[in-house]
């Protein structure tokens, strides 16, 4: 059995989001430089070559790159042969939090539902714990902005609505959506599984390097093509007109039960930050 300190996961915590919040990753950068080559629209080329600056000018100054920096969602992947040592783990995974947004002057975005009252450290995070072979702790961290979140959706499907169905829920909301998650946003679509099953694959799927393929031939295919159907709506970036509404469509898909057909949508904005470290 391994024993991993909080300390260590406090550190780690508070390093990843201070990190997320000024350093957009490599697959964002690349993706953002293609679509200014195959964007149509003289504006919305014009907002891709401004998000490239704004993404270069947060990494070179440590300013955040967005003013939402974001509610703190953490995945955790935790070997079964690890024991934690030194106190409690969420606990330990809330002060990383507390701690990063404190040092790395990030906007604290957790608030009372009805009084709107500020928890004042952007706690308590989200955090999911999937145990896992090994004797390892992976640890990701994502800053998700509210505007997006806001745009996201969920839907029960009959089963014979099929993949055409999926396809209309997925366009609807990314019309109904509009200009107000700051496109080009990147799309995660959970398929099957449960009410709230489908929900966390959806937000699960926008993990994945965006370009990257889907290890589902069958997923990697309808990705593709959907994606296509998504840049038709001209949208555009920031909603001016354009082909590039979206720079990617992830899908994670569970099996369902026989009179069910689930689907969650989870937008994320051109901000997709995310990043991780194994302990």
């Amino acid at each position: 059995m391994r024993e991993i300190f909080c300390d260590e996961i406090i550190s780690t915590v508070k390093r990843l989001f201070m990190e997320a919040n000024t350093r957009l990753g490599d697959d964002m950068m690349a993706v953002f430089q293609r679509s200014t080559e195959t964007e149509e629209s003289p504006v919305g080329k014009e907002i891709l070559g401004q998000l490239i600056e704004n993404a270069n000018l947060s990494r070179e100054t440590g300013v955040p790159i967005c003013q939402d920096t974001g509610l703190a969602v953490v995945f955790l992947e935790m070997g079964q042969d690890v024991r934690i040592v030194g106190g409690n783990l969420i606990e330990a995974v809330n002060e990383g939090v507390r701690q990063g947004y404190k040092e790395g002057y990030l906007r604290k975005s957790v608030c009372h539902p009805f009084t709107r009252a500020n928890t004042g450290d952007n706690t308590p995070a989200v955090v999911y714990v999937d145990p896992v072979p090994g004797d390892r702790l992976k640890i990701i961290a994502v800053p998700k902005g509210g505007g997006s979140e806001n745009m996201s959706r969920l839907f029960m499907l009959p089963p014979s609505s099929g993949k055409a169905g999926v396809l209309d829920k997925i366009l609807e909301t990314v019309r109904d959506a509009g200009p107000n998650p700051c496109p080009p946003t990147i799309i995660g679509v959970g398929i099957g599984g449960t009410f709230e099953q489908s929900a966390l694959q959806a937000k699960k799927a926008l993990l994945r390097p965006v370009g990257s393929t889907n290890p589902d031939p069958e997923l990697d295919t309808l990705e593709r093509e959907w994606l296509v159907e998504i840049n038709k709506l001209g949208i555009g970036p920031q909603g001016l007109g354009g082909r590039t509404t979206s720079l990617a469509l992830h899908i994670r898909m569970l099996p369902c039960h026989i009179a069910s057909l689930p689907v969650a949508i989870n937008v994320q904005c051109h901000a997709a930050r995310h990043k991780e470290s194994i302990l």
